[in-house]
């Protein structure tokens, strides 16, 4: 049932260190967002220092994302990918060996790191662009609901691993709080540094068409900064979607809801932790299932009737009477929520023009994360408030609705290659 497509492409060793490529460095992001802004506060910087650091790192990271991946298709996908991971490795250098603000603001912009856990950087467009060119259609969909699967263990596991080396230096080695700490961003820079030895063993069959010229709407294509020509209608309607999905996301993103479980049932944090990484479990193991439901009905049928109910079950979850109830609404949630995900990444890939992949991805990408950096705006004042605490709940799950209903609205009728063949 969950055979892995790796292994069928194992003639084609690109499929295997992409993958490698997604778990080291969603490891590293994993075990540097536990620590990071213990760590700002321990070398001197303010909370409100380390909110508006966090805030240009978002910024930082949406502009780069955004300038790398609509124009990797054209310089070279590799040589982008080589580049973000050299961006890690200095965001890592310059956050572990200075306490200079400004130094700190200038390596949040410029390079690569990830406070909140969460896929940042040029990598995720290129590399399922890069993936969709290695592969048939129809393994499109499963390889990446394996590709996300990676991505949510590592993050998992590297956010435990950091806690127990943290602990590790503290209490056996007797190391001061900083210095553990710092330790933990060195060991992020070497993973940029490793990411980058395993980006530059890819071959040639990761580029556009195999590396092949290719010189029909190239032209086109270099006269516009959005990188795009044939798709660029169907991508900015696309993304004004997907930004819509993020906007109503980000009302409950995980640190607002383990705010309101601590708030409304008192629970602490050990027991915060093992919720949300039950839930993370879950979400990746369901990605697995995604591909199976879209080989039966469809990709936009699988986003758009998977989505649904599980924005029934948020909507549900504050109005549980006791934390059991709310804890198994909120793990059934879990179990569909991201089934969307690795069928909505297909779908664009499936799509869009080959030599319009990486910017199509990147342009969808930064939409979603511009629509989920401004909803914290708006869902933090309503968490101060106890009787409006519930309300993003709300909110989140009425908007995620409307997006499912306009996806499916708009975009029925386009069918992707593999769909069209079988119809």
């Amino acid at each position: 049932m969950f055979e892995s497509p790796i292994m069928e492409n194992s003639r084609t060793p690109d499929v295997p260190l992409l993958f490698f490529s997604r778990g080291l460095r969603l490891f590293g992001y994993g075990a540097v967002s536990i620590i990071l802004m213990l760590y700002l506060l321990e070398v001197g910087l303010s909370e409100k220092e380390v909110g508006l650091l966090f805030s240009l790192t978002l910024l930082g990271d949406t502009v780069i994302s955004l300038g790398l991946t609509t124009r990797a298709d054209r310089w070279g996908r590799k040589r982008t990918l080589l580049l973000g991971a050299a961006l890690m490795i200095l965001a890592g250098v310059i956050f572990a060996l200075t306490q200079n603000y400004v130094f700190l603001v200038l390596a949040a912009i410029i390079g690569v790191i990830s406070p909140s856990g969460n896929e940042v950087g040029p990598f995720l467009s290129i590399e399922q662009a890069s993936l969709t060119e290695l592969i048939t259609p129809t393994q499109r969909t499963r390889l990446f609901a394996w590709y996300n699967l990676t991505g949510s263990f590592a993050t998992a596991f590297g956010a435990l691993a950091s806690g127990f080396v943290i602990r590790f230096l503290q209490h056996d080695l007797g190391w001061a709080a900083v210095q553990s700490y710092r330790a933990v961003v060195l060991g992020y820079a070497l993973l940029g540094g490793l990411l980058l030895i395993v980006l530059s063993r890819l071959s040639p069959a990761v580029e556009v068409h195999g590396g092949k010229p290719r010189v029909e709407a190239s032209r086109s294509i270099r006269q516009n900064w959005h990188g795009l020509s044939h798709s660029k209608q169907f991508v900015l309607k696309l993304s004004s979607l997907f930004s819509l999905d993020a906007f109503a996301g980000g009302f409950v993103i995980q640190s607002f809801m383990a705010f309101w479980f601590h708030t409304k049932f008192g629970v602490e944090p050990a027991l915060l932790g093992s919720i949300f990484f039950g839930a993370n479990i879950l979400a990746g193991v369901s990605a697995l299932l995604a591909a199976r439901v879209a080989a039966r009905i469809g990709l936009i049928n699988t986003m758009v009737f998977t989505h649904l109910p599980s924005n029934v079950l948020l909507i549900l979850v504050p109005l549980m009477p006791n934390l059991p109830l709310a804890i198994t609404v909120l793990l059934l949630r879990f179990s569909i929520s991201q089934m969307d995900v690795p069928t909505r990444q297909s779908y664009t890939m499936a799509v869009v023009h080959a030599e319009e992949r990486s910017a199509a991805s990147g342009i969808t990408n930064v939409a979603r994360t511009v629509g989920a950096s401004l909803a914290p705006l708006f869902a933090g004042p309503l968490l101060a408030v106890p009787a409006l605490m519930s309300v993003p709940f709300f909110i989140c799950g009425g908007l995620k609705i409307v997006y499912d209903i306009a996806l499916y609205r708009g975009f029925k009728a386009i069918r992707p290659p593999e769909e069209q063949a079988t119809s």
